[in-house]
């Protein structure tokens, strides 16, 4: 009986090997997914990333044209009715307009810590409708997603028709440790002064 190396040899006998032609057949690029993109940047960039805000894979869709609204705990329903009806002015603006997903990561964060750190109580980011994007309402969505996980968002909410309507937000920014101690010595004076 003949062994299957044999066997092997027999079958391929009339067999012509290809001859080599050097070359390179390319593939058709693939879309990374954000999460790719994400890993991809972190082993090319050796520093940590020292954002607190996420880039989930997916987000809560939130229409273009969606009225939207948060106000957290703490904050008076006075304060936040005022937010919402934009009778407070708006004391530095962030547009995100043709802004990438990473880089508007990036952006919001830096603008949040800077408002906070300067005193600002109310800013106003214009992240846009979306309205023509391949996604509608792709880039608001991750907006309202870090405003929501962000420790120095109090509160926000769709600023009104004049200001942008629902392709600009209104926040309300924590206040940060000199501030609050002003607060303090204007109530304990105020105190002092009604005695």
């Amino acid at each position: 009986m003949a062994s299957d190396d044999d066997l092997f040899r027999q079958e391929m006998a009339d067999v012509t090997p290809i001859k080599p032609d050097n070359r390179v057949l390319e593939r058709a690029p693939r879309k990374d997914s954000i999460r790719e993109q994400l890993r991809r940047a972190a082993a090319v960039d050796d520093r940590k990333d020292n954002n607190p805000l996420t880039l989930p894979e997916q987000v809560p869709q939130v229409g273009p044209m969606d009225i939207i609204g948060l106000k957290k705990d703490g904050v008076q329903e006075g304060v936040y009715r005022k937010l919402r009806l934009g009778k407070y002015d708006a004391q530095d603006l962030l547009d995100l307009h043709r802004v990438r997903l990473m880089e508007a990561r990036d952006q919001v964060q830096a603008f949040l810590e800077n408002a906070h750190n300067n005193g600002m109580r109310t800013v106003l980011i214009s992240h846009g409708k979306g309205l023509h994007s391949e996604r509608p309402g792709f880039l608001k969505s991750y907006v309202i997603h870090w405003l929501d996980e962000s420790h120095l968002v109090l509160a926000y909410h769709s600023t009104p028709a004049s200001r942008g309507g629902s392709g600009a937000t209104q926040v309300l920014v924590r206040k940060n440790s000199q501030a609050r101690q002003k607060n303090r010595e204007f109530f304990i004076e105020a105190g002092k002064q009604q005695r």
